[in-house]
């Protein structure tokens, strides 16, 4: 009893529907696997699972965390851990939801995190240089030291950008070089991977857009202006949901424009996201046709894993 269902993929495919009819089938709870759905005050922007969407089913990891509050990807990893080891006790089924892959790769990898400690002057530093200079300083610097690991990360992923950069002036060695080293454990659990993508690109893009004229009406205006009244939650404004619509606030872009502006980076995101999971031979495709609904991606993920149990 160590079998772990992931449902990954990108923003706007459906996940969060598939994870909970699954976790119905199965007998399961589901952990989610967002960075951004870890922070409370943020419900809409980070497009968390409503109470109706969650059908009951009990869910993990969500709004825990203040947004000024750090988090790194071994918290995520020791947390999962966690909620699977309880789950399982109770003989039910983990069913882990999400796209962020960072987080989902590192722990089904079972990557085993040092304790390198930090230096706060140097993150400082690093973030002054962010503010004064724009993100993809820092990004470009990381390229320089880990391209390995740069090229897994967006400029707009400043913590994660300056960790990185942070790991290697404390220890001299790159994560991407200490994740080689800690992948000598292999993982207590066996993984059912699935991944969900459209035939037609079209269709997600559709998705994308709707999902944010919903955001909108679901109040993402008046969480994205509490978020920019309160600058010292540096997560808040990297969100994507939050930052693309302060233009307005400072009164320089249309609100329209701006919703158009956050449309176009969640399409962009979700492309980043497809091309991380299709990385990993081990997720199984379901691919998804224009007539395909909930109930196809439901038979198609019950199919592969009657496959693998």
């Amino acid at each position: 009893m160590n079998k772990v269902i992931v449902v990954c993929g990108p923003t706007a495919s459906g996940k969060t529907a598939l994870a909970v009819e699954l976790a119905k089938l199965y007998d399961g709870e589901v952990i989610s696997a967002d960075s951004m759905q870890i922070y409370t005050d943020m419900d809409v922007a980070s497009a968390k699972a409503t109470p109706e969407e969650q059908q009951g089913i009990p869910h993990h990891l969500l709004g825990f965390l203040d947004p000024a509050e750090a988090f790194s990807v071994a918290d995520y990893v020791k947390l999962c851990d966690e909620k699977v080891r309880d789950i399982l006790s109770r003989g039910k089924t983990p069913v882990i939801c999400g796209g962020t892959g960072l987080y989902i790769s590192s722990f089904v990898d079972n990557i085993q995190f040092d304790d390198s400690g930090s230096d706060p002057d140097f993150r400082e530093k690093m973030r002054r240089i962010a503010e004064e200079k724009g993100a993809a300083v820092l990004l470009e610097r990381l390229r320089e030291i880990d391209p390995e690991t740069a090229a897994t990360l967006h400029e707009n992923n400043v913590g994660r950008v300056i960790r990185a950069l942070e790991v290697h002036h404390i220890t001299g060695h790159t994560i991407s070089e200490a994740k080689r080293m800690s992948r000598g454990v292999p993982s207590p659990y066996e993984f059912i991977m699935l991944t969900l993508e459209y035939e037609n690109r079209e269709k997600l893009h559709e998705r994308i857009n709707l999902r944010v004229d919903r955001m909108m009406e679901a109040g993402l205006l008046d969480e994205a202006k509490a978020c920019f009244a309160q600058p010292d939650r540096p997560t808040a404004a990297q969100a994507i949901g939050c930052k693309e619509l302060y233009p307005y606030f400072r009164g320089e872009r249309s609100l329209e424009d701006c919703v158009e502006e956050l449309k176009l980076r969640t399409r962009q995101y979700a492309k980043r996201q497809m091309t991380w999971f299709r990385r990993d031979e081990r997720i199984h495709k379901i691919s998804l046709s224009d007539t395909d609904g909930l109930a196809e991606a439901v038979e198609k993920a019950r199919q592969i894993i009657a496959a693998q149990v």
